[in-house]
């Protein structure tokens, strides 16, 4: 694999690490979530990581196979040109749905000659639905 594809999963590995730490200290309950615009945030920068290096990924390396990966691109683009029309409730469904963070870290342990990657991303469906 490319090193430099290694190195932006590797960046969307630290921001979903990232939103993990975030509720260390923090109970993972709505009612936080909503009164904490410091962690909000923190979330919503995260998931502009994630779909900038799932962007830099495909610019850099065409022959990979990524499901759905534009559309992770395309929820950073949401939450970044969005931001006056995206609500709590939109990324509260990001941080309380593992299926991307277990994937990708499931992913990024294993080692790969050909990199495929399969993304289940319910908050996908629920941001362009």
């Amino acid at each position: 694999m490319d090193e430099v594809v290694k190195k932006h999963l590797e960046d969307i590995l630290i921001a979903i690490d990232e939103i993990d730490i975030f509720f260390e200290t923090l109970p993972k309950k709505y009612d936080v979530f909503v009164n904490s615009l410091l962690l909000r945030r923190g979330v919503e920068r995260n998931i502009e990581i994630i779909g900038e290096a799932m962007n830099r990924i495909l610019k850099t390396d065409n022959t990979i196979l990524i499901t759905n990966a534009r559309k992770i691109v395309d929820t950073r683009n949401y939450v970044i040109h969005g931001y006056d029309i995206l609500t709590i409730d939109i990324l509260w469904s990001i941080v309380i749905n593992p299926k991307l963070f277990t994937f990708l870290r499931n992913i990024l342990k294993k080692s790969h000659t050909r990199l495929y990657l399969r993304f289940f991303l319910y908050f996908c469906d629920y941001v362009y639905t």
